[in-house]
């Protein structure tokens, strides 16, 4: 898989702003863009990385209610240990037009911040593991890199343990 780096490949518009507002425009020329999708972890770790330096950002719903959980990309999100997390009675994974709707990106191309709606963030501490994690920058095409604790920190995530066993 090869990158792009033609002018104007780069970050989602939505992202990239949020990227300014947070103070991480320095992160823009890092965007990287590859011309097939990384919707999935294993695509996305094509860029040269370790499948676990990626970082997955999904939403749920629990008790219908949003919610964004980032896990790294070798492991699966334990949907028990969520409910548990938020005291919820159920939790689900949510369809796509949900998704779309409270972040405003297509599901592969979720960033970790910079959505439509404010969510409550999940963050599992495996992301913790690593000096630099990459997420993607608003569409099924483009990474970005960032240090976990930035990451973590930027996405107003409470760190926990959710991650299947």
């Amino acid at each position: 898989m090869t990158t792009t780096d033609s002018p104007g490949s780069g970050a989602h518009p939505r992202f990239a702003e949020a990227l300014h507002e947070l103070g991480l425009g320095e992160l823009l020329p890092r965007v990287r863009r590859f011309p097939d999708a990384t919707r999935t972890a294993a695509e996305a770790a094509a860029i040269g990385c370790e499948l676990s330096e990626i970082c997955k950002s999904l939403i749920f719903a629990a008790d219908g209610v949003p919610v964004l959980v980032l896990m790294d990309g070798a492991s699966r999100v334990d949907l028990e240990r969520v409910r548990e997390e938020l005291g919820a009675g159920k939790v689900t994974r949510a369809k796509a037009d949900v998704v779309r709707e409270t972040t405003g990106y297509v599901i592969g191309g979720v960033p970790p911040f910079g959505h439509r709606t404010r969510t409550r963030v999940l963050a599992d501490r495996s992301l913790l593991e690593h000096d630099v994690v990459w997420a993607a920058a608003g569409d099924p095409h483009t990474v970005f890199p960032i240090g976990p604790k930035d990451l973590i920190a930027h996405a107003g995530a409470a760190l926990v343990d959710v991650r299947e066993q």
